[in-house]
């Protein structure tokens, strides 16, 4: 299986050895797109071009480094910047203080890399459509192209709001100078992407293809596309689905999910493939960035990273006692070498106690290493999988989705299955929720989302959706938050090119 994995990610890596000066080509246009001639090199063919989206999508500017953990954590009442108080100072401001500016530069990296691959899944549905093939690789391949605009635009509507919406192969720079799309619209093609998707993706691939999209991945998008617009009836239908296909479990033991041996467990339903060798111990090109980013920022044998993106006391205390998911998600430190060693800052399954005077609380367990992969490769663990999409937070949509609609004992047993995992054998633990009381279940429901996600993807979209970001968030300290902070501001120098065509969002203008 680990085999496999290498293959697949170095596979992955050689269809974009080309992209090594792609921050010149996102420079020459409007938007970061691609153009005819900015094809990489190795992307020529279908396989090719999809193989290279793999590879884009492990990007530090999408879901592995400060862009993609400012987006999608900090902003919450769970993470905070972390490292130390020096070590981007204007980040902290701008993501925990939600003092936003027009020319942030994580803002616009984040931007850039969506719709970098949007412009790339355009050009491989272009081919395909040209090619009028009924070959399944092909079909295949399309719907790849189509999930990956799809979670793309997802990223963009959910951070920005209204933003371009292109879908034909770029030919010429003013073909991707268009005004913003409504939020309406831009929903329309992401349902029409995954209900296509989910048509051409197969269920499972071969075993050499592990990590490979599947048709479990689009409609378990598709349910969180329709969380985020409280679409209950078609969240509910789309989570249940994936729950019935019989393709996913809870088996893995919770505290082994984020682990080496947890890889593409039986609860992984998207999970992007990274991997190290002796020639490439710390490679973007196989690897990804996620572990250094948000390793323990010390010295010596505690320099693991760059201690960015920390958990806050107050994700510590939501824990119910004795939730073993506590020791699962929160990596334990001492501020100094001189504390002592003490069961409470010693960290399970190595036994180690990390030193480092960041300032956040605690760090994310969820990019932990194993000591020994850190001998033989780097400390910065590059080989270790991005989870995406968990089975847990499918069955958690349904749970939501069924009481929402009224149907609160469906509710119940699925939020039991979540617990019940949770808890293993040790029944003094996690006692199941009896309640059938829906705003009861409501709290029992998001208060699970919680803990069983902690510092994975999208905390501050849970919030927003439910209409308390802001009463959370000032609870939490961060008083600076309002109502219209859900959006970013777009990108100046992106209005800039656009010569009057792209305007900016109406709260910052």
């Amino acid at each position: 299986m680990k085999l496999n994995k290498y293959i697949l990610s170095l596979m992955l890596a050689t269809s974009v050895f080309g992209l090594t000066g792609c921050s010149d080509f996102l420079d020459r246009s409007p938007l970061g797109q691609f153009t005819e001639d900015d094809t990489p090199e190795g992307g020529s063919s279908i396989d090719g071009q999809v193989f290279s989206m793999y590879t884009m999508m492990r990007s530090y500017n999408i879901t592995a480094g400060i862009p993609a953990f400012m987006v999608h954590n900090v902003r919450s009442e769970d993470s905070e910047k972390g490292s130390s108080a020096g070590d981007g100072a204007d980040q902290a401001a701008f993501w925990d203080d939600f003092e936003y500016t027009t020319n942030n530069g994580t803002v616009k990296a984040y931007w850039s890399q969506n719709y970098t691959i949007i412009y790339q899944a355009n050009s491989v549905i272009d081919a395909v459509n040209n090619l009028s093939s009924d070959d399944e690789g092909v079909k295949r391949n399309k719907g790849e192209a189509l999930f990956f605009r799809a979670y793309c635009y997802f990223n963009l509507v959910r951070a920005f709001g209204e933003v371009p919406l292109v879908t034909a192969k770029i030919r010429d720079a003013a073909e991707a100078n268009v005004p913003k799309t409504t939020v309406e619209k831009i929903y329309e093609q992401i349902d029409l992407d995954l209900d296509e998707a989910e048509k051409l993706l197969p269920r499972q691939w071969t075993s050499e293809y592990i990590g490979r999209l599947t048709w479990g991945a689009a409609r378990a998008l598709h349910a969180r596309t329709y969380m985020m617009r409280n679409s209950w009836s078609n969240m509910s239908a789309a989570a249940k689905e994936v729950m019935s296909s019989g393709l996913y479990n809870l088996d893995t033991p919770y505290d082994q999910i984020f682990t080496d041996a947890g890889e593409n467990c039986s609860e992984s339903v998207f999970e992007l493939q990274c991997a190290s060798t002796a020639a490439l111990p710390a490679s973007t090109s196989i690897g990804s960035q996620f572990c250094q980013v948000q390793g323990v920022r010390g010295s010596g044998a505690w320099n693991l990273g760059w201690g960015w993106h920390m958990a806050t006391k107050e994700l510590g205390t939501a824990y119910e006692s004795g939730d073993p998911r506590k020791d699962a998600t929160l990596l334990y430190f001492r501020k100094s070498a001189d504390e002592p060693v003490t069961a409470a800052n010693t960290n399970k399954p190595y036994g180690e106690s990390p030193v480092s005077s960041a300032m956040g609380a605690y760090y994310n367990k969820k990019a932990y290493t194993d000591p020994a992969k850190r001998k033989e490769f780097t400390n910065s663990g590059f080989w270790v999988n991005i989870r995406l999409i968990r089975y847990a937070d499918v069955v958690l949509m349904a749970a939501e989705a069924a009481n929402e609609l009224g149907n609160t004992k469906e509710a119940s047993d699925d939020l039991e299955m979540v617990r019940a995992r949770a808890r293993g054998n040790d029944n003094n633990i996690l006692p199941k929720v009896t309640t059938l009381d829906q705003a009861l279940l409501r709290d029992a429901i998001r208060h699970e989302r919680r803990v069983e996600l902690g510092l994975e993807f999208d905390r501050f979209y849970d919030l927003v959706r439910w209409g308390i970001a802001k009463d959370v968030l000032h609870a939490a300290g961060k008083v600076k938050y309002q109502d219209k902070h859900r959006y970013l501001p777009l990108p100046q120098d992106e209005i800039d090119k656009s010569n009057g065509v792209l305007v900016q969002n109406s709260d910052y203008k």
